[in-house]
């Protein structure tokens, strides 16, 4: 067969390849299932705000985190919310809030009356430094919160012995963690409660919204009773959320993504679509609207991204190992999960010396995540969620250094290789990055 003769299908297949990929920070783990569902309830009105997806959601969520009890919100900051408030924590009170973190776990801590009390990080995997903990604690201090942080699960034996040895609460921040082990258990399933976000950069996505888990029947009461004080959204709210998913399905393909991504930095966020944190929250304020419910329709998005969980956990797992396997030999700073813990890394952090320089580098193959650059990610100043500057040194050094590679389900493992590949150059002298220094483990 002469060139001339080359099949159309298969001039296409070449072509098709030629085309460049870029990678999105989100809208890689939904499918074409998502976006018929999320279209379904937006053509259907009448079912869009209340309907029995919500609950069927809920009993979902908590069947496959292992606990009795999940109950639903507009936002994982609002479950936390409600879990203080279900706790009894308030006016007066202290809780070890973990950094780096966002601005919104500390608003939650403060909007309920209490002070969040920053602890720094362990630099091995970005958790909770427990010893620390043990010494900032209080006879004020009512609430250890562990934030399992790109994933990563803290060493949950050690924190509950903490939490039982001081007479604390223990609340787990699973918006990471979806599908996280440790010593065989669930994250979610150690605290007296978790909360979890199904928010746009998740594991799985609603576009907004959050379930908190738990066993104990009298925090599941109060949190029902919180949840019905809460304002539903309004039909023009559920169907911004699911209209945005639809959307960001779409412009976040790869290879539309070359050009779509151009086109948003061009035109700024100038769009009417609606954005996870609102500018009051980023200045440490309550927004008058913060306490809400999660719609019918997303609850609908969240079953359906809920079936599809296993594989897309699998996915992150491999693409991870991918990374791990090619970065090793670099000398970049990976990180150490605890010993019998299974991460499911919503993404991939690395250390690196400058981390300008290594998005620039990748660039043409992906937007790299910048989750932590402040120790209160996207705050107005960090002072405004009441954190001290200079308080956790080594939070405030992770903030300089990390970058978070994708592992959502659109990753390739050619992708995370050309990934691993750019990153890798950055790091070399000479390269477009500066070399790497020692490995923050080693600090």
């Amino acid at each position: 067969m002469t060139g001339a003769a080359v099949p159309r299908r298969a001039r296409h297949r070449r072509e098709t390849r030629a085309i460049p990929r870029r990678h999105a920070l989100l809208g890689g783990t939904t499918t074409g299932r998502d976006v018929s569902t999320a279209a379904r309830y937006l053509t259907a009105r009448r079912a869009l705000v209340d309907g029995p997806a919500i609950g069927a959601f809920e009993r979902a969520f908590a069947e496959r985190v292992g606990t009795r009890h999940g109950v639903s919100f507009a936002a994982g900051r609002v479950g936390l919310y409600g879990i203080l408030r279900s706790l009894g924590i308030g006016t007066g009170d202290e809780v070890l809030v973990p950094v780096p973190t966002h601005i919104v776990v500390a608003n939650a801590v403060r909007f309920a009356g209490a002070r969040p009390v920053f602890v720094d990080c362990d630099l091995r995997a970005y958790g909770i430094d427990l010893d620390q903990a043990a010494e900032r604690a209080t006879p004020r201090t009512r609430a250890l919160l562990v934030q399992h942080t790109f994933g990563i699960p803290v060493d949950m034996a050690a924190a509950g012995a903490l939490a039982e040895r001081a007479g604390l609460h223990l609340i787990e921040d699973c918006v990471h963690a979806l599908g996280a082990t440790f010593r065989g258990g669930q994250v979610g399933t150690f605290g007296r409660a978790a909360f979890f976000s199904t928010e746009e950069t998740k594991t799985i996505s609603t576009t907004m919204g959050g379930v908190v888990t738990t066993d104990d029947d009298e925090v599941a009461g109060s949190l029902r009773e919180f949840q019905g004080q809460c304002l539903p959204p309004s039909a023009d709210q559920a169907a911004r959320c699911l209209l945005k998913l639809v959307i960001y399905h779409a412009l976040t393909e790869p290879r539309v993504h070359v050009l779509a991504r151009a086109a948003y930095d061009l035109g700024g966020r100038r769009h009417p679509l609606p954005r996870p944190t609102v500018a009051a929250e980023l200045r440490g304020e309550r927004p008058a609207d913060f306490a809400r419910r999660l719609s019918n329709g997303q609850a609908a998005v969240g079953l359906t991204q809920l079936a599809g969980l296993k594989a897309n956990l699998a996915h992150r797992r491999r693409i991870a190992g991918l990374y791990r396997e090619l970065l090793e030999p670099s000398g970049l700073g990976l990180p150490q999960p605890p010993e019998e813990s299974v991460p499911a890394y919503v993404r991939y952090p690395v250390w690196v010396e400058d981390p300008a320089a290594t998005q620039r580098a990748v660039a043409g193959r992906a937007v790299l995540g910048t989750w932590f650059t402040s120790v209160l990610e996207e705050a107005v100043d960090p002072r405004c969620g009441g954190y001290v500057p200079g308080s956790c040194p080594r939070a405030e050094d992770a903030a300089r250094h990390l970058v978070n590679l994708p592992t959502h389900p659109r990753v390739s493992d050619q992708d995370a290789r050309e990934i691993a590949a750019r990153v890798i150059a950055a790091a070399r002298p000479g390269g477009r990055g500066r070399p790497a220094g020692r490995s923050p483990q080693a600090t």
